[in-house]
């Protein structure tokens, strides 16, 4: 192995049928209709010595003195991320922005600024500022708008919630939300990461993509335009709130984008959860509640995990970019927002499948299966037409994952369910990837 190149081998051997029955007694409303099929363990292990006690399922949140009466509603499954002083709660489950108490038992000032999206404000803008502020009134709340899609999630905009905190006067008391998608999510994050050198903030996401992944664990930044994500910080919500009910005005483009990262999951540490995903992906795009409720929870469960033991992504948390640096390239190089993010991972996932199989990693069922499970959850699995092997080699030679000029890339290796972060890799199978998928 190169000395600078870091080696990560990650299993999935799940066990523990009492921890599935344990979780689903718990949260009731998570137990799937007949239809649905789900393994008969959930509790994670690895060889890297992962413990699933780090991220925890609680029935739900300790009780509040004076909480308003919707409180009494059922109570989300909570997933915790494990970070010490900076632990905070994922609160799962439908209908949650009609329970104000999980917002604010997070708010500590007397100021909010929600930071959502055209999409996304007519639809819960109004419902997130009554759940901040009723039987509240000491809380005032502004709101700024931004506009949609992964090309403005860049600078220029990022100014603009700066203009507005400031514009209202916010201090360091005040707490930032996140009410959108990715893209919103990460750019409120880096606003609250900066502003004032670091405010309070809560994610509430709401795609596919963003509940399962971009909301938990606290990256945040924007975009450059030789580069994606190359801008941001590492900055940890105060909650996540994943009200599930929000994905019923997702559009199906989106909610198919979103199941590549719950593929990823699956592939790279939960093989049991992978299996699971071929059995009921067209219930996830169907829109099953207790299929979404259930892959949300799972996938949640995997990131806090990782989340809990590498905050700053030091090797074993950057496992879960699979595909991503193929995936990231696309986006650059074919334009930001053209393809919805998961969409280019879908196509960099089998790019890296591809090249773990050339090295000999993996065996050719485990590259069928991937390839199957993504067409069927109707994603691309080759980049755009227009993408060249020069251009993925300059765009991916200023991927984050770079180190003393070694590109480290997230491959399969072993049975699914296993993977590595490494350099020590043939360079003539990166390039007969690459040429397998793009022009010369």
């Amino acid at each position: 192995m190169a000395a600078n190149a870091v080696s990560l081998s990650i299993s999935s051997s799940v066990a523990s049928s009492k921890s599935l029955h344990s979780l689903q007694a718990q949260a009731r409303f998570l137990i799937p209709p007949p239809t649905i099929s789900f393994p008969k363990s959930s509790s994670l292990s690895s060889s890297t010595t992962v413990s699933i006690s780090r991220s925890r399922v609680r029935a739900g949140p300790s009780q509040l003195v004076n909480e308003p009466a919707n409180a009494m509603a059922t109570p989300p499954t909570i997933v915790e991320v494990d970070l010490g002083s900076r632990s905070y709660p994922i609160y799962i489950g439908a209908g949650l922005l009609d329970q104000s108490h999980l917002l604010q038992r997070h708010v500590h000032g007397k100021k909010v600024l929600v930071v959502t999206n055209e999409r996304v404000a007519p639809l819960y803008l109004d419902k997130t500022v009554h759940a901040l502020t009723i039987g509240n009134p000491n809380v005032t709340v502004e709101s700024v708008i931004l506009p949609d899609g992964e090309k403005y999630k860049d600078m220029d905009t990022l100014m603009k919630v700066f203009d507005k905190a400031i514009e209202s006067r916010l201090d360091r008391r005040s707490t930032f939300v996140a009410l959108g998608g990715g893209v919103i999510g990460d750019m409120c994050g880096y606003a609250a990461a900066s502003y004032l050198r670091g405010v309070n903030f809560i994610q509430i996401p709401t795609t596919v993509m963003a509940q399962v992944d971009s909301s938990v664990g606290g990256k945040t930044g924007i975009n450059h335009r030789l580069g994606k994500n190359l801008i941001g910080a590492f900055y940890q919500p105060q909650c996540v709130l994943v009200d599930t009910d929000t994905l019923n005005t997702l559009p199906d483009r989106e909610m198919a984008s979103g199941l590549a990262e719950v593929i990823k999951y699956g592939l790279i540490r939960d093989a049991d959860f992978f299996e699971w995903q071929e059995k009921n992906i067209e219930a996830l795009l169907a829109r099953d509640p207790a299929a979404l409720a259930y892959a949300i929870k799972r996938s949640c469960e995997n990131k806090a995990d990782v989340v809990s033991q590498d905050e700053k992504e030091s090797g074993l948390r950057a496992t879960l970019n699979l595909g991503h640096t193929f995936g990231h390239a696309i986006e650059t190089g074919f334009g930001y927002g053209e393809w919805l993010h998961g969409e280019a991972v879908a196509a960099g996932t089998v790019m890296a499948v591809d090249m773990s199989h050339r090295l000999g990693w993996i065996d050719d069922s485990i590259v069928e299966r991937v390839n199957n499970i993504l067409k069927r959850a109707k994603l691309p699995t080759t980049p755009p037409e227009s993408m060249t092997v020069s251009m993925f080699k300059s765009i991916m030679a200023v991927d984050k994952k770079v180190a003393d000029g070694l590109l480290r890339l997230i491959l399969l290796k072993g049975p699914l369910g296993n993977c590595v972060f490494t350099g020590d890799y043939d360079r003539e199978a990166l390039d007969a990837t690459l040429r397998a998928f793009s022009k010369s």
